[in-house]
């Protein structure tokens, strides 16, 4: 999904990415704990659990990042279906 995503034109912000990490693999390991967020691996797993015609709704009680937020733009996209995503403050 994420490479689908990346050639849409999806960049992953990881300005967003607030842990300290080594110089020579730094943005690779911050990439990774992007794709990490419980909201991506949410949508991905509804993705393939439901019907190709049901819209996949996730639920969240934290705030959405921005990354997750533009992410889920280009998996909308991308596999033709409806998300709808919730934090505890707005739609997505």
């Amino acid at each position: 999904l994420i490479r689908e995503i990346k050639r849409c034109g999806y960049v992953p912000n990881t300005d967003l990415v607030l842990h300290q990490l080594e110089e020579e693999n730094g943005e690779a390991e911050k990439e990774r704990l992007l794709y990490q967020h419980s909201e991506k691996i949410a949508v991905a797993f509804g993705l393939i659990s439901t019907g190709k015609s049901r819209p996949v709704r996730v639920f969240k009680n934290l705030r959405v990042c921005g990354d997750c937020h533009n992410a889920m733009k280009y998996i909308t996209t991308v596999s033709g279906r409806e998300i709808v995503l919730r934090d505890l403050n707005r739609f997505h």
